[in-house]
């Protein structure tokens, strides 16, 4: 049912492992897929990543993965990218060059500025990259928050954040001196920046909703099948 892209990132086999604990008492099947082939063959897609923007995108079309992916999100499957999948959503990166992304959420990937002040040690300027735990603050609900606290923390490795260019698609907010989507949705793309695998509870369940989402919408397609025959 769930298909997750291998395109050499390090994190995929933890991604996996972390979507197969949320899997097994759901009874969703979760593929991973290395080669081009249609992805509306099953509905939905997860796009892991860890690393540097530039050689993940890269990776991406190598194999020939981003076109399958397009054109399943063009056909209506929702996908979830995680961490530096989360990235290659947006339009562009500007680590350690300019890069293409997907376009698919408008916006930039930029860099933590440096020396910027903690505001919880007024004497301390937060490091980059951001590494630890930090908070997720809603602004708006969404089926992936389902159960999770305003004000929830989450687990962040990374040195760049997405600039979305419309504040809607934000669904959470994470202070790191910078203001930035952490969780983010526009239309049926999401993308979460922290790593879901090691955030605990909250990461677990927040894979957990988006597994739920793919199948009461699998479920409601059923229904309507029936309806029609």
């Amino acid at each position: 049912m769930i298909a997750i892209l291998d395109y050499g990132v390090g994190n995929l086999r933890s991604v996996y492992k972390a979507f197969e604990a949320m899997a097994i008492p759901l009874q969703i099947p979760v593929d991973i897929v290395d080669t081009p082939t249609d992805l509306t063959r099953w509905k939905a897609v997860v796009l892991p990543g860890q690393g540097a923007f530039g050689e993940s995108i890269d990776n991406l079309r190598r194999q020939q993965l981003a076109e399958p992916l397009l054109d399943a999100v063009q056909a209506g499957l929702p996908l979830l990218g995680v961490c530096v999948g989360m990235q290659l959503l947006f339009d562009e990166s500007e680590e350690m060059g300019q890069h293409e992304g997907l376009h698919l959420i408008p916006g930039k990937v930029r860099r933590f500025p440096d020396r910027q002040p903690d505001p919880v040690h007024a004497e301390h300027t937060l490091r980059v990259p951001q590494i630890g735990w930090n908070q997720l603050h809603r602004q708006r609900n969404d089926e992936l928050l389902h159960n999770i606290p305003d004000g929830a923390y989450a687990y962040f490795a990374h040195s760049y954040y997405c600039d979305a260019q419309s504040p809607d698609v934000a669904l959470t907010l994470t202070d790191y001196g910078v203001n930035y989507p952490s969780i983010v949705r526009y239309k049926n793309s999401w993308g979460i920046q922290p790593h879901p695998e090691l955030s605990h509870a909250v990461g677990l369940r927040i894979l957990r909703n988006f597994m739920r989402m793919v199948t009461n919408n699998t479920n409601i397609e059923k229904r309507k099948e029936l309806s029609l025959g």
